[in-house]
């Protein structure tokens, strides 16, 4: 079986050519030994970083980005999706915050910016100018 790929570990992108033969992984394409142990670890378990969002409430905006403090491997991703779709966090909440700990091996899920706290006062003025200025 051939495999083509492109290394991400350098700024390099390597084409990397992947041949199997009787379960022996052969890579061609690679100007350094970082595109082999790419190669072979993308054919034998894949991993990803995982960035989405989670639903937050009370807070100025309704979700908040989280991502994966590691890659976990690719037939993981959905399960942690499904995960994370039933998870709504209470805000304010800090940059860093631990949304899952430990998914995978030492890997979380963590915020990746601040959310802060909906304003739920409104000022007297705002009400006027739309009474005032029907559209």
């Amino acid at each position: 079986m051939k495999k083509e790929l492109t290394c991400i570990v350098c700024p390099l992108g390597c084409n990397l050519e992947v041949e199997i033969i009787n379960n022996e992984i052969k890579v061609k394409g690679n100007k350094c030994d970082k595109g082999r142990k790419y190669a072979e670890e993308e054919i034998k378990n894949p991993k990803r970083v995982l960035t989405t969002t989670v639903r937050v409430k009370n807070g100025k905006y309704n979700v908040i980005p989280v991502k994966t403090t590691g890659p976990i491997p690719r037939d993981y991703i959905f399960e942690v999706l499904k995960r994370l779709a039933k998870i709504e966090i209470e805000a304010p909440v800090p940059q860093g915050f631990k949304v899952l700990e430990k998914i995978y091996q030492d890997v979380d899920v963590i915020t990746t910016r601040p959310m802060e706290k909906r304003e739920t006062t409104k000022n007297p003025k705002d009400n006027q100018n739309k009474a005032s200025n029907p559209i």
